[in-house]
C-alpha cells in the first residue's frame, strides 16, 4: 500500500506560555521522552458580508517531542510568533460511550519569527545548534 502525503505548515502566535500548567509539558513514561503541547492562534484575512475585510482566528494544537521540546520549552512564551512544519495526526478514544476524535499537528521543526529588532538583540540563542 502506498503512503499518502501528510505535510502541514502554519504560522501563528502562541496562546499561552509552555509550562503554565502540567498538560503543557511533561515526559512520556514508557520512553522518558519529553513532550510539549502548545496552541497556535492563526489569523486569516477574510471578506465580511458587508464587503469589508476582517480577520478570522483559528486555533491549532501542536505537539513537540524529544530534545526539541526540551530545548524550546524556555522560549515558548505567550504571544511569540512561530512557524511549524509537521504532519496532522488524528487521535481517537471513547468517553462515556461516545466516540471522540481530535486532530493535532505533530511538529517536525519549529522556527521563531521575530522582528529585525528582536533578532539583533541576541534575545534568542542559536537554537538550531542546541537541537542537534
Amino acid at each position: 500500500m502506498a503512503n499518502n502525503i501528510n505535510q502541514f505548515w502554519i504560522t501563528g502566535n502562541l496562546t499561552r506560555t509552555c509550562g503554565d500548567n502540567e498538560r503543557d509539558f511533561g515526559y512520556i513514561q514508557q520512553t522518558n521522552s519529553a513532550v510539549a503541547n502548545i496552541t497556535i492562534a492563526n489569523n486569516r484575512g477574510k471578506k465580511n458580508a458587508d464587503g469589508t475585510w476582517g480577520s478570522e482566528v483559528s486555533y491549532f494544537d501542536v505537539r513537540i517531542y524529544g530534545k526539541t521540546a526540551e530545548n524550546l520549552k524556555p522560549y515558548l512564551n505567550k504571544g511569540k510568533q512561530i512557524a511549524v512544519d509537521g504532519y496532522l495526526k488524528q487521535d481517537r478514544w471513547e468517553k462515556d460511550g461516545q466516540k471522540m476524535s481530535r486532530i493535532s499537528v505533530v511538529a517536525n521543526n519549529v522556527h521563531f519569527l521575530e522582528s529585525k529588532k528582536a533578532e539583533n538583540s541576541d534575545s534568542l540563542p542559536k537554537l538550531a545548534e542546541k537541537i542537534k
